[in-house]
């Protein structure tokens, strides 16, 4: 692949820190989305406005689980999640998606806990009226988890994952857009990570007409590490959009970002927005984003805006890449002088691209799962 960088997009929009945006539980916090604000314009937001609208429909999810030991699920309400200390919505279909909810989804895994095989939760929808969703996730100090969420079926769907990682606990979060065609997914995922706690956050698109997830991170102590990978493939017409937020809000923390994705066919469409906020406080912080997106035919377009706002000097580094383009066509020329004919070398590529990501889930079914969706992405493709 070219090492192009792509700008953010054709005229640049004056943006306001990320520290000045509204967070808040009220709805009527936040105005209607237009499509105008800056967060929202690569959104086609025409289409999702059955979930911007602050009214329930009474539809939900059918959530399946089994949850080994060390781990329970219950159903709490608002000021009882609060009380966990996390964050509030910071647009507003995620208000909506907390007000509507019917209650919140909280799995929690004991403090102390090693759980040895993956948390696996499938959420499938069966249905078009809107779907409102709250899911909190607490993992005490010292424990350690992974937790999938895997979204499947059809549905119009808006949630709020709200994520605690006590100090010194390990969590990695693995969220799988499966859905079928017809499906919209707008998602806002914001996590707290304690002292010393190490965070991975996983997000995976490949199904859905629209899917666009915002994943936020907090620290709530010095010594902790985050780290955000994703993976998107999108075909003809679909609109893939994931926004990843750094808070460096303490000192001595880490993160790391690194999403991948690759399109196909016309009107094939994907978005990614990395911000990273810098404070004064944020002494001895480490942090870096890349994003790297493959285009594999004509038609698609991909708008990759990585930024930094940086506040101190006093920090151990920060930086960012970007790069949209074509296969390289040396590494092209490579494989085929070996006998491999075009279409298979370049099938090589795209999986080899990919498998940087997928390697990082430890969950060999999971992991068996996506080899098989993006070898079907493959074989329909045009390459």
């Amino acid at each position: 692949m070219t090492d192009t960088v792509q700008s953010a997009a054709e005229v640049q929009v004056p943006v306001a820190s990320r520290s000045e945006r509204t967070r808040s539980f009220d709805v009527a916090d936040f105005p209607q989305v237009t499509g105008r604000e800056e967060e929202w314009r690569f959104t086609p937001v025409r289409r999702l406005a059955p979930l911007l609208e602050d009214a329930g429909t009474g539809a939900e999810l059918r959530f399946t689980e089994e949850l080994p030991a060390g781990v329970s699920v219950e159903t709490i309400d608002l000021d009882t999640a609060r009380a966990q200390g996390i964050m509030e919505p910071e647009d507003r279909p995620a208000a909506i998606a907390a007000a509507r909810s019917g209650g919140i989804r909280h799995y929690a895994v004991e403090a102390g806990a090693e759980v040895p095989e993956a948390v696996v939760v499938h959420a499938d929808g069966a249905g078009t009226d809107p779907v409102h969703g709250h899911i909190l996730l607490t993992v005490g100090d010292n424990a350690r988890a992974t937790i999938v969420v895997e979204h499947e079926g059809t549905a119009q769907y808006s949630e709020l994952v709200s994520i605690v990682v006590g100090a010194g606990a390990q969590l990695t979060f693995v969220s799988l857009q499966l859905w079928e065609d017809g499906s919209a997914h707008l998602g806002q995922h914001d996590a707290i990570v304690g002292k010393d706690a190490q965070y991975k956050h996983i997000a995976i698109s490949l199904g859905g007409d629209i899917v666009r997830l915002n994943s936020n991170v907090r620290y709530d102590g010095p010594g902790g590490e985050a780290q955000l990978l994703g993976l998107y493939f999108a075909d003809a017409g679909q609109h893939l959009e994931h926004r990843t937020y750094i808070d460096h809000n303490t000192p001595q923390a880490v993160s790391d970002v690194m999403y991948k994705g690759a399109l196909q066919g016309t009107d094939a469409r994907s978005v990614w927005i990395g911000d990273v906020l810098i404070r004064p406080e944020a002494i001895g912080i480490n942090t870096y984003e890349l994003n790297r997106n493959l285009v594999l035919t004509e038609g698609a377009r991909a708008d990759s805006v990585p930024n930094l706002e940086i506040e101190t000097g006093d920090i151990e580094g920060a930086g960012h890449a970007s790069s949209t383009g074509r296969f390289d066509e040396e590494h092209l020329f490579y494989l085929m002088s070996r006998g491999i004919d075009e279409v298979e070398a370049r099938r090589l590529v795209v999986r080899g691209f990919f498998h940087e990501v997928i390697g990082q889930i430890r969950v060999p079914a999971i992991e068996e799962v996506l080899s098989a969706r993006i070898e079907d992405e493959l074989s329909r493709s045009m390459m």
